[in-house]
C-alpha cells in the first residue's frame, strides 16, 4: 500500500497545464485558427453542463453533506477521472465543507502501469490512497477462460473498497456510474434477472456501514468521453472486463445506443421514467394490496388507462421530477466552472 497524506484543508488544487488538453493557438494554421473560437465555446458549454448536472444530482439526492469525507473510487477510466475532476471544482464553491480522497485498487493486472495514477494524483494535489490486492489472480483461477469475470471481480472489489473506506474514515463512497450505466443496468435486470431494478444515485452499502453515491447519475456517457478527451486524462484500460466483448452488458449497451441512434432522446426518456414510477400500475403485491382493492366511487387521476389508443403524454422535461433544496441548489449550480 502507498498513500499520500492529505494536506490541511479540503480543497483540491487545479490540474497543471500539462494535464489539460490545450486549444489550438492563434498562430495555428488557418482552418484550426478559425475553428478555435467555436471549439472554445463548445468546451465551455460542456463544462457548464457537466458541473450543473453533477451539482444538481448532489442536491436532489443529498449526496454530500457538511463535514463529509468522500472516497472517490478511481479506476483509471474516463468516468472516474471526470468525476474526480468535477467534484474538485464543485468543492471550491459548495455551500458545505467536505473532503475528497481518491482511492485506486491496483488489482495486479499484468502490464498495469502502477506509476500513472500516483503521478497524476500527486500532480493534482489531491489526497489519495493506492490499495494493492491481487484480485486478478483470484478471478483468473476461478473463472474458466471465455466466461464472464465481472461478477466475481465486482464482489471482490466491492468488499475491498468497503474495508478501505472504513480504514480511511470515509463517510461517502463515490462511484463513477453515469446515466447510460443506469439505463443499461435497468434492462440487464429486466432481461436477465426478471426484476425492475436499476442503480440508485444514493444507497446504503451491502454491509450496511457505508453510503454509496453516484454523482454522475444525470450525465450522458458521450459528454464524459468528450470531457476526458479535452482534459487528456491518462486513461488506463482494464484487461479483465474491458477486454471481454461477449458480456451481456456490452450487448445491452449496444441495443440501447442503437435505439438512441434511431430515436434520439430515448435514453433520456427511459432514465426519466425511473424517477416517475407509478407503483399502482405494476404487478408486485408487496407494493399494491390487490386482494383488498375495492371500488370507491371516487375518480382517480392515475386510474386505469390501459385501453386508451394513445400512450399517456410524457411529463415535461426529460429528468426525474425532483425538487432542488434551495438555497443550496443555487450555490452548487450558480457559478460557472473556472476551467
Amino acid at each position: 500500500m502507498q498513500a499520500c497524506p492529505p494536506p490541511s484543508g479540503a480543497a483540491g488544487q487545479p490540474p497543471s497545464a500539462a494535464m489539460n488538453h490545450p486549444l489550438p493557438p492563434e498562430s495555428a494554421t488557418a482552418p484550426h485558427a478559425r475553428s478555435a473560437p467555436r471549439q472554445s465555446v463548445e468546451i465551455n458549454k460542456l463544462s457548464k453542463r457537466l458541473h450543473r448536472q453533477v451539482g444538481q444530482a448532489i442536491v436532489d439526492f443529498s449526496m454530500i453533506e457538511e463535514g463529509d469525507r468522500v472516497m472517490v473510487c478511481l479506476s483509471g477510466g474516463k468516468d472516474s477521472y471526470s468525476m474526480l475532476d468535477i467534484l474538485m471544482n464543485l468543492q471550491k464553491r459548495a455551500p458545505v465543507r467536505f473532503e475528497l480522497i481518491a482511492v485506486n485498487l491496483d488489482q495486479k493486472q499484468p502490464g498495469f502501469p502502477a506509476d500513472v495514477l500516483p503521478g497524476y494524483l500527486k500532480n493534482l494535489g489531491v489526497p489519495f490512497h493506492i490499495e494493492t490486492q491481487d484480485t486478478y489472480s483470484i478471478v483468473k483461477s476461478h473463472i474458466p477462460e471465455g466466461k464472464t469475470m465481472c461478477s466475481l471481480c465486482s464482489r471482490l472489489r466491492r468488499g475491498i473498497l468497503y474495508r478501505v473506506a472504513s480504514e480511511l474514515g470515509a463517510t461517502k463512497i463515490a462511484l463513477g456510474h453515469h446515466k447510460d450505466d443506469i439505463v443499461v443496468t435497468f434492462f440487464m435486470n429486466m432481461f436477465f434477472g426478471a426484476r425492475l431494478k436499476a442503480m440508485p444515485p444514493k444507497l446504503v452499502s451491502d454491509d450496511g456501514r457505508h453510503v454509496v453515491i453516484r454523482p454522475l447519475a444525470y450525465v450522458a456517457e458521450h459528454d464524459l468521453q468528450a470531457w476526458a478527451t479535452h482534459r487528456a486524462f491518462p486513461i488506463i484500460p482494464c484487461t479483465l472486463c474491458g477486454s471481454q466483448d461477449n458480456l451481456q452488458r456490452v450487448q445491452i449497451k449496444a441495443m440501447v445506443h442503437e435505439w438512441e441512434k434511431r430515436h434520439p432522446g430515448r435514453i433520456d426518456r427511459i432514465f426519466s421514467s425511473l424517477g416517475q414510477v407509478v407503483t399502482t400500475h405494476l404487478m408486485d403485491p408487496r407494493l399494491q394490496p390487490f386482494a383488498e382493492l375495492r371500488a370507491t366511487g371516487v375518480p382517480l387521476p392515475d386510474g386505469d388507462i390501459a385501453f386508451d389508443d394513445e400512450p399517456c403524454a410524457p411529463a415535461a422535461g426529460l429528468s426525474p421530477i425532483l425538487t432542488p433544496n434551495a438555497p443550496q441548489a443555487v450555490t452548487w449550480l450558480g457559478a460557472s466552472n473556472s476551467d
